[in-house]
């Protein structure tokens, strides 16, 4: 099946967004105090860093990690040969604001496993969510407190994130099969 493919943010409109989802969540949680970042492997762990620098560089420190919720998720059965990453936390988690990061939130599963995997990692005083795209499409009652980009989509549609960090480029689109 032949795939076509729509760009829906350039590296440039991606770090516009990044910028403002910076601000956003630095103003929500009156600065940087108590909070950490945590992104979701395998693309969430790049852009939670990239938030940390955003901020880093309006002489807000953050603390940054990553979370690997391959164990947690719940169709772990259907697809048992997965690589296992690692989570690394970069302090304490027990009161603090943990922040949530990922890609693309789409049924809602991905941050159910994280939200488990963070049970068994301490007690945060409390728990964000934030995306770099909300598709729609929810399976379970989860929503992003800050989204850089709500795409509505297809059922059929695919959206990619590319990463320099992990891709070479800075790119969002949404690929359909023809």
């Amino acid at each position: 099946m032949e795939q076509t493919a729509r760009s829906m943010l350039s590296a440039d409109d991606m770090s516009r967004v990044m910028t403002r989802m910076t601000h956003e969540l630095l103003e929500r949680n009156h600065g940087s105090e108590g909070v950490v970042l945590l992104g979701i492997l395998t693309r969430g762990a790049p852009l939670a860093k990239r938030l940390a620098d955003i901020a880093a560089r309006d002489g807000q420190s953050v603390p940054v990690g990553q979370l690997d919720i391959t164990m947690y998720r719940d169709d772990l059965r259907a697809n048992p040969t997965r690589s296992v990453g690692r989570t690394i936390l970069p302090c304490d988690l027990d009161d603090r604001t943990v922040v949530l990061v990922d890609d693309v939130l789409f049924s809602g599963r991905t941050v159910q496993a994280a939200l488990h995997a963070l049970a068994d990692l301490g007690r945060p005083r409390a728990i964000q969510l934030v995306t770099l795209i909300d598709r729609g499409h929810r399976e379970l009652p989860i929503q992003a407190d800050i989204v850089g980009k709500s795409i509505p989509t297809a059922g059929s549609e695919r959206v990619r994130v590319h990463l320099t960090e992990t891709d070479g480029e800075d790119l969002v689109s949404i690929e359909r099969s023809a």
